[in-house]
C-alpha cells in the first residue's frame, strides 16, 4: 500500500511539471481568464525574450457587462495572476516595425502615382503661355474633381491669380514648386498632428478609436500599434468592438505579431466593459499607451453614438482619454465629411485617419476634412501592407499630389 501511495505522488509531481513547462513554453499565447461567466479574456503573446517586468506589473481578469455599472460602480479586482517568464514558440516570428519617422517620404511615391492626374492637370494648365478664364475654369474643375473643396479651391486659384505674371515665365521646376507650395498652404502646416498617447502623471495615454465599418478602423488600430512599438512605446490593445464578428481575433492577430497584449471579450459582450478592463490593465502593468478599438456601425444609428459616449465616460473613471481619432475611408469623398460631423456629435474627435488614399480616392479631401471640421489629419493609410500608415506631412503631402522629381526620387 506504502508503494501504490508513493507511485500516485510520483505521478502527480510529474502531471505538475508537465504542465508547468507546457505554460512556460510552446504557447503563443495564455488566456488569463478561461471562467465562463467572465465577458471579457486577456491574450497575452508569447515575445522571443521575456519582458523586464515593471513593479507591481499585473493582468488581472475582468468583470461582465452586469457587474459593471461604468456611470456608477466599478468592478471589484479579480485576483492577480502574474505571468511565468516567456520563451519563443517554435517557429513564431516577432516583427520589429520602422518607426514613424520618415513614413510618409518612404511611401510619397506610391501615392504620387495614385494622384498624378491631379499635377499632370494643374501643372499642363499653369504652364501655358497665356492663361485665359477658360484655363481658370479648368483649374477649379481640376481641383474640385480632386475632392479639394470649394472654399480651398477658391483660395487656391485666387493666390495663382495674383501670380499670374509670374507663372507666365516660370519654368516647369518654377511652376511645380509654387503649386506644391500653395497646396501646403491649404493643408494647414501649422495644425498640431502630434498624437497625445504618452505615459502623463503616472497614466498611460488612452487613444480611442471610432469610425463606421467598412473604413478599416480594426486594421488601422493594429497599424497604430505598430507605429507605437516602432517609437519604442510599449502598447496594450483593447477589442471593444464586440458586435463584429472576428474583430477581437484580427485585432488580437495584429497585436501577437508585435508582442502586445490584447484584452478582448467574447461576441456581444459590453463594449464599455472590454475598454474599461483594457485601461485598468495598462494602468497596471505600466504601459505607454492603451489604444482602444470600438464598434463601428452605421454613423446614422443613435445607438452606436450613445455607446462611443459610454465607453468614454466609463474609461475616464481610470485614466483620461487623451486622443480620439476618426478613421475614415478617403474613397467615399465628400460623404466622409459627413460621417465625420456626426461622430464628433457623440465624442471629441482631435484628429482623422485617411485611409485607402492609394486607390480611387482623391487626394484633396485631406484639405476640405480639414477645413470643414477644423479637425487635423494626423495618419493617412497608403496600403494594404502593415507599415502603410504613416503621420501626415502637408508638405510630402502637397509634393505627392503633384509629383514630378521629388516623389520619383522617394521610389
Amino acid at each position: 500500500m506504502e508503494y501504490v501511495v508513493i507511485a500516485i505522488v510520483i505521478v502527480v509531481l510529474a502531471l505538475i511539471a508537465g504542465i508547468s513547462l507546457l505554460v512556460s513554453r510552446g504557447r503563443r499565447t495564455t488566456r488569463l481568464d478561461d471562467d465562463a461567466a467572465s465577458g471579457t479574456t486577456l491574450t497575452r503573446p508569447r515575445p522571443p525574450q521575456a519582458p523586464e517586468q515593471p513593479s507591481g506589473a499585473t493582468a488581472s481578469g475582468a468583470a461582465t457587462a452586469d457587474q459593471v455599472q461604468p456611470d456608477t460602480v466599478q468592478p471589484e479586482a479579480a485576483p492577480e495572476v502574474v505571468l511565468p517568464p516567456a520563451e519563443p514558440e517554435p517557429g513564431l516570428v516577432f516583427e520589429t516595425p520602422l518607426p514613424s519617422a520618415g513614413r510618409l517620404v518612404r511611401l510619397r511615391s506610391r501615392l504620387a502615382r495614385s494622384q498624378s492626374s491631379l499635377g499632370r492637370g494643374l501643372l499642363t494648365v499653369l504652364g501655358r503661355e497665356k492663361l485665359t478664364e477658360d484655363d481658370w475654369e479648368e483649374v477649379e474643375e481640376t481641383l474640385l474633381t480632386a475632392d479639394v473643396g470649394v472654399a480651398a479651391t477658391t483660395q487656391i486659384v485666387e493666390r495663382l491669380r495674383t501670380q499670374s505674371m509670374v507663372l507666365a515665365t516660370a519654368s516647369p521646376a518654377q511652376l511645380r514648386e509654387l503649386l506644391v507650395r500653395e497646396l501646403t498652404a491649404v493643408l494647414g502646416p501649422d495644425l498640431d498632428r502630434s498624437l497625445a498617447v504618452d505615459r502623463h502623471e503616472g497614466k498611460p495615454g488612452v487613444l480611442l478609436v471610432v469610425g463606421v465599418n467598412g473604413a478599416g478602423k480594426t486594421t488601422t488600430v493594429g497599424k497604430i500599434a505598430r507605429v507605437l512599438v516602432g517609437d519604442g512605446k510599449s502598447v496594450v490593445l483593447g477589442a471593444a468592438d464586440t458586435f463584429r464578428a472576428a474583430a477581437a481575433d484580427q485585432l488580437e492577430t495584429w497585436g501577437e505579431r508585435v508582442g502586445v497584449l490584447t484584452v478582448r471579450g467574447r461576441e456581444g459582450a459590453d463594449p464599455a466593459s472590454v475598454a474599461f478592463e483594457a485601461v485598468r490593465t495598462g494602468a497596471e502593468a505600466e504601459v505607454d499607451t492603451v489604444v482602444v478599438d470600438t464598434a463601428g456601425r452605421l454613423h446614422t444609428k443613435a445607438g452606436l453614438m450613445d455607446e462611443l459616449g459610454k465607453i468614454k465616460r466609463v474609461v475616464e473613471k481610470q485614466c483620461p482619454v487623451t486622443e480620439t481619432l476618426l478613421v475614415l475611408d478617403a474613397t467615399t469623398g465628400q460623404n466622409g465629411v459627413v460621417q465625420a460631423r456626426v461622430f464628433t456629435e457623440a465624442v471629441e474627435v482631435t484628429g482623422i485617419v485617411l485611409t485607402k488614399l492609394d486607390g480611387t480616392a482623391k487626394g484633396g479631401i485631406v484639405v476640405s476634412v480639414q477645413r470643414e471640421l477644423g479637425i487635423p489629419v494626423k495618419l493617412i493609410g497608403l496600403g494594404e501592407g502593415p507599415d502603410d500608415l504613416a503621420p501626415f506631412e502637408p508638405q510630402a503631402f502637397a509634393e505627392a499630389l503633384v509629383g514630378g522629381a521629388d516623389a520619383d526620387r522617394a521610389a
